[in-house]
């Protein structure tokens, strides 16, 4: 549906379209089809619209008379299947978002919101570019203070030993998590900035400060991720370093079983040869003198290392 905005917010249909009102719009493939083939959308960006698109970073295309680019929302707390994919379609005085995939309709809410608190303003195609974009970063701040907490919990785990089997794959996943908002930031990013350079004139020149506001805050956020990803890059190499202390332990009780049972296995072989003029073979105490001595050796190597700290 389409929302003429001047004194009041003015719902209208698609054939009602005029190029000198201020008109915004969330709709479907189909609506964008029929509505928007008149105001000049070209074949490829309609071809566009048939398939959500799976990649984050697709360009900003920008026309003589209006930019068309595909957007893919997402957020920290989201799986890839939760994404939606939207198409902005922008030209002068339409803001038109294209619902390629919004699957729980939290986008279409966002922009509604968006464009009920324009509406009671002075509204202008800057001031709705910049609140639908905003709302869909709005959430961004909560999510990564969430996420430095949590590895903040992890880090501690770490250096207690309270580390569990599933450590890694959690590791894992808060990356991968990581690199979709870095992409996601990225794509913001890459949209404001063609929009804020408006090579096509279809800015009020006064209100571009609204775009150049909204990079700056995308930018923040950005480096908030970059400083997340170099946290868990941080609490990866603790892991490594507390696997590898485990196992230099585990070596260790190895290695000190095998200096104390070694010379044991030497006698064993030695006494095992049974040569004819063995003297202890024949000897009564013969038995007992080998127990003796293994358990005198045995005590011997095991004070040896306590002495020496081995362990």
């Amino acid at each position: 549906m389409f929302y003429e905005l001047t004194d009041q917010m003015k719902e209208i249909d698609g054939a009602a379209l005029r190029e000198d009102a201020l008109t915004v719009g969330f709709v479907n493939r189909e609506e964008a089809a029929a509505a928007l083939g008149r105001f000049g959308l070209a074949e490829e960006n309609a071809a566009m619209l048939q398939t959500a698109n799976k990649r984050f970073r697709s360009g900003v295309q920008v026309y003589d008379d209006y930019t068309f680019t595909e957007l893919r929302v997402t957020d920290y707390a989201h799986t890839e299947e939760d994404d939606d994919c939207l198409a902005l379609f922008i030209k002068k005085n339409l803001f038109v978002v294209i619902d390629v995939g919004d699957h729980d309709a939290s986008t279409r809410r966002k922009f509604m919101d968006a464009v009920r608190r324009c509406a009671f303003k002075t509204p202008t195609l800057e001031k709705v570019i910049y609140g639908f974009l905003d709302s869909l970063i709005a959430d961004g701040t909560g999510h990564l203070e969430d996420a430095a907490l949590r590895m903040a919990e992890l880090e501690e785990a770490v250096f207690s030993g309270n580390a569990g089997k599933d450590f890694n794959s959690t590791l894992l996943k808060m990356k991968k998590r990581l690199i979709k908002m870095h992409n996601f930031y990225e794509q913001l990013l890459d949209i404001s900035t063609a929009l804020d350079e408006d090579e096509n004139s279809l800015f009020d020149a006064e209100y571009l400060r609204y775009l150049a506001n909204f990079s700056q805050k995308v930018i923040r956020l950005r480096e908030d991720i970059d400083s997340l990803s170099s946290t868990l890059s941080h609490v990866q190499d603790a892991y490594s370093a507390y696997l590898d202390l485990q196992l230099n332990r585990s070596m260790k009780v190895f290695t000190v079983m095998t200096s104390i049972f070694f010379p044991l296995t030497i006698i064993a072989g030695w006494y095992g040869m049974n040569f004819v003029n063995m003297p202890e073979l024949h000897w009564r105490f013969g038995y007992v003198y080998v127990i003796v001595l293994s358990i005198a050796v045995s005590a011997f190597l095991i004070w040896l290392g306590k002495k020496k700290k081995w362990y």
